[in-house]
């Protein structure tokens, strides 16, 4: 059994401050995909960069203070790379890392922005990521793409769909590509155990909207098909708090052997 834990922090070094590596020591994840870190490696302390029990690895933005991941992971990894495109990865999206039952790809998409200043980019990002799933599912890998996808996917994932029809994370273009994502054959693990409404991963800090729960769903653990029947739990977990996001959790109970495909 793998238990993995995925969450936007906001900002690591303030996460750190809220108690986030007494959090990990008492969670215990295999591994852990924090995104919107916004600090380099020689900004973070020692129980960040080295913490116990893990290895750690970063994709940093070339702009300080923005973006950026960290995956922690307790069993080594066979390979860790970040997407290979340079106007992708100077913005420390990507970490895909290899493991003998499957490969873990840790993602923070852009935002689409205001009036979809960024829509193009964030499509071409999309499609860059899902290219290179279509390559390792075809290949007869396993695949989970874990992360903050900054989309709302259906009228279900966010309190107030109607209202924010124009806005960033629900614009037309993101909802298709995340319905052509989803129909290729890719998982959303927390709809597969999870019909129910009023679930959301991301409230604003105003006006008490996490309080009163209007939020947003915009945190998934996707998988391919094949490994579905792997996933034992898929959850959110609102009750953590420390950021404008929550963590969700994702528990897969792996056979040997790293085969993915539907054969």
């Amino acid at each position: 059994m793998k238990r993995l834990l995925s969450w936007n922090v906001n900002g690591l070094r303030a996460i750190e401050r809220k108690g986030l590596v007494d959090w990990m020591q008492r969670e215990q994840p295999d591994i852990v995909c924090l995104q919107e870190t916004k600090a380099h490696p020689d900004q973070l302390s020692e129980a960040l960069r080295e913490p116990a029990g893990y290895h750690a690895y970063f994709a940093t933005a070339e702009k300080k203070g923005y973006s950026g991941i960290a995956v922690y992971s307790r069993a080594e990894p066979l390979s860790v790379q970040q997407l290979g495109v340079a106007r992708f990865d100077s913005e420390g999206r990507v970490l895909i890392l290899e493991y003998p039952e499957f490969y873990f790809i840790g993602a923070y998409f852009p935002n689409s922005q205001d009036g979809g200043r960024r829509l193009a980019y964030k499509l071409e990002f999309c499609d860059t990521l899902f290219k290179i799933m279509n390559e390792l599912t075809g290949s007869g890998c396993n695949v989970v793409l874990s992360g903050d996808y900054n989309i709302a996917h259906r009228p279900i994932d966010l309190a107030h769909p109607e209202e924010n029809e124009g806005n960033a994370g629900y614009l037309p273009e993101e909802r298709e590509w995340m319905e052509r994502f989803i129909g290729s054959g890719y998982v959303d693990t927390f709809r597969a155990f999870t019909p129910d409404p009023h679930n959301y991963t991301w409230w604003s800090y105003r006006a008490g909207a996490r309080r009163r729960n209007i939020g947003w769903r915009i945190d998934y653990h996707c998988v391919n098909a094949a490994l579905l029947a792997s996933v034992e739990r898929s959850i959110i977990r609102p009750e953590v708090a420390g950021s404008d996001h929550c963590p969700i959790e994702l528990v897969l109970g792996l056979p040997s052997g790293r085969g993915g495909s539907d054969d």
